[in-house]
């Protein structure tokens, strides 16, 4: 007879499955961030690849405040290196850095996917162990009525 047992376990597996649901919630949130890092790189390498000198632009000053201005050397692209420092370097150079940072995000979404992965497995896991659970205590309830019955 599983009776306050059986229940707290299940609670305890509920508690569990929401914990996980979390973690996997935070972790898609993350894929998200990585994604919008990489579209924003796709962009800065399309604007490197066709922009020339002289071109007009739209300057981002913060705020979603922008300013216009006039690029007066194309050729020489300033690149965050990361840790708040950047780097002035060619056009060629600047490109390849930037794909070395898509690089790096693509590895960093593989593994936050296989990471998410593993935990829809483990949740998974838990909710069959709580139909599995469940359905015992409905059997042994069934059991009980039917012996209660009998007795009668």
């Amino acid at each position: 007879m599983m009776g306050g047992g059986g229940q707290q376990e299940l609670q305890q597996l509920s508690q569990e499955l929401q914990a996980l649901e979390e973690q996997i919630e935070a972790l898609e949130g993350e894929v998200n961030a990585y994604r919008q890092e990489q579209q924003g790189i796709d962009e800065a390498i399309e604007a490197i690849e066709t922009l020339e000198t002289g071109s007009t632009i739209q300057v981002p000053l913060g705020g979603g405040a922008h300013v216009r201005a006039e690029v007066q050397d194309i050729d020489e692209i300033v690149v965050s290196l990361g840790g708040n420092y950047a780097a002035e370097q060619e056009q060629t150079d600047a490109i390849e850095s930037l794909r070395t940072k898509q690089d790096a995000l693509d590895d960093r979404i593989e593994e936050t996917q296989a990471e998410i992965d593993e935990l829809e497995d483990e949740s998974s896991e838990l909710e069959q162990q709580a139909q599995q659970m469940q359905q015992q205590m409905q059997q042994q309830q069934m059991q009980q009525l039917q012996q209660q019955a009998d007795d009668e």
